[in-house]
């Protein structure tokens, strides 16, 4: 008998053990449902944390208004002018001098045709049929000499041979001295006074040309 029991036991050992393991594998499929079903009614029914969005704005620093004062240029003063020096009237004897420009005919305007050559640039001679002339006559270009201080102090007398070129305008473009005083004054004063004087052109077939004369100029002193 015992041995039938016992037989009968060694034959339900190994339904059992397959019994074990069918239970086991139901077991942990039903487990992992009820884990996946937890997971999913969890991840719908939590509440959702939104992210607050964080905006930038950008940073404006204020803009202060700088009162810049306009520059200013400085000049430097000139110096102020030099006093003129008063003359100290002398105890000798005063002379009274007068100045008197000779008389010049018209006649002594000559064109010149080879002069030395002067620092000019066209000195070439020109025929003509009617001589340049002051207008006004040559009171006119007396009127405009100046003796000057330095001769007259000196008492330097003498003549003045002046070169110009008369255009076609009646104007003096240049002027140069043939024949002079250096360093008496003399030279210049003749010079401006043939450049101030107006001149009437002179005419080669009823046409203005271009031409060199030479104009002598006279300084006379008179005394009284």
């Amino acid at each position: 008998m015992r041995s039938r029991e016992d037989a009968n036991k060694m034959n339900l050992l190994p339904y059992e053990h397959a019994n074990l393991r069918l239970r086991y594998r139901q077991y942990l499929e039903l487990a992992t449902i009820i884990v996946l079903s937890i997971f999913v009614i969890g991840f719908y029914t939590m509440p959702k944390f939104q992210t607050p969005t964080l905006t930038r704005e950008a940073y404006l620093a204020p803009i202060e208004n700088i009162d810049i004062p306009p520059e200013t240029e400085q000049f430097e003063k000139p110096p102020p002018p030099l006093r003129p020096s008063i003359p100290i009237e002398s105890e000798a004897e005063e002379i009274d001098v007068e100045l008197t420009i000779e008389e010049t005919d018209l006649a002594d305007f000559v064109a010149i045709d080879a002069p030395p050559p002067p620092p000019v640039s066209d000195m070439r001679f020109i025929p003509y049929d009617e001589p340049p002339e002051p207008i006004g006559g040559y009171a006119a270009l007396q009127g405009n000499v100046v003796y000057p201080e330095i001769a007259r102090e000196a008492e330097i007398e003498g003549r003045v041979i002046v070169k110009a070129q008369i255009n076609k305008n009646g104007s003096v473009d240049n002027t140069l001295i043939l024949k002079g005083l250096p360093g008496t004054g003399l030279d210049e004063s003749a010079m401006n006074a043939v450049k101030k004087t107006a001149w009437k052109p002179a005419y080669q077939r009823d046409k203005p040309v271009t031409v060199w004369i030479s104009v002598p100029v006279n300084f006379r002193l008179k005394s009284t």
